[in-house]
């Protein structure tokens, strides 16, 4: 629940609460940004007039890593608000002064829409395992502490487990799109992750530097005897191309 009015925020916490549902609160666009990347809601009552960021640039910024159903909360009844609305990512559009009965139904009707959450993914190995839904990550048997840009960076790489994501999206999904050393900032988060998780970050087995692009995650598992002489290759490397690391040289790491 998105709104810069604690009256509001109270007369809705208390209304949702006591039809069971756990909520969650934001006052601006940027608390709930932080707020659906570190809780994963089911659903987002997203107030349209805020100040500083918009509800419609909220909208847009949650849409690059949510897909639940977002209900854009507002005084405003143009049709043109409600274009934008729709545009920015919206699923449906309440106007204000509304009944507490309408907005359940319009909450029950876009859960309904809603497909339902599958089990996070989850690797174990003996040398490295991830827990996404506990948010533990282990390396050899012991548990490591990520940061939560770290865990951010892991996690969405995990989900997309295989295919390589460009930089600027995945900055953009971590940080936002408006800032402005998201690109500086994912570097170091990479940098960092590798020394936690890679047993020779130099040569990683997990974490893949897609050159010129991006970065790709391969799933762990254990080498087998003719893979334990030579790093592993991510999807779409023959022998005889040149490695990865080597082509890292000719330019910088990451461009």
């Amino acid at each position: 629940m998105v709104d810069d009015e604690p009256p509001i925020r109270r007369v809705l916490l208390a209304t949702l609460s006591t039809h069971g549902y756990d909520v969650i609160e934001a006052k601006n666009g940027k608390e709930a940004i932080t707020a659906v990347l570190r809780e994963h809601p089911d659903l987002i009552l997203l107030d349209v007039n805020m100040p500083g960021m918009t509800g419609f640039e909220t909208c847009s910024k949650i849409r690059l890593s949510f897909d639940g159903p977002i209900i854009m909360v507002t005084v405003r009844e143009a049709e043109q608000d409600k274009v934008v609305a729709f545009d920015s990512g919206a699923d449906d559009y309440i106007v204000k002064p509304f009944g507490v009965s309408e907005l359940l139904a319009r909450i029950r009707a876009a859960l309904r829409r809603s497909p339902p959450d599958e089990p996070l993914p989850k690797f174990d190995t003996p040398g490295f395992s991830i827990d996404l839904g506990k948010r533990l990550v282990a390396v050899r048997g012991g548990r490591v502490h990520l940061s939560p840009k770290e865990f951010e960076v892991l996690r969405v790489l995990v989900l997309q487990e295989g295919k390589p994501l460009a930089h600027e999206r995945l900055a953009k999904i971590v940080w936002g799109s408006d800032h402005p050393e998201k690109a500086e900032n994912l570097r170091v988060v990479i940098s960092q992750l590798r020394k936690k998780i890679e047993k020779d970050p130099a040569h990683p087995r997990y974490i893949f530097t897609e050159p010129w692009f991006g970065y790709r995650f391969l799933s762990p598992r254990p080498a087998s005897p003719k893979d334990q002489s030579r790093p592993r290759k991510p999807h779409g490397f023959s022998d005889s191309a040149p490695s990865i690391n080597a082509m890292r040289s000719a330019r910088n790491e990451d461009y």
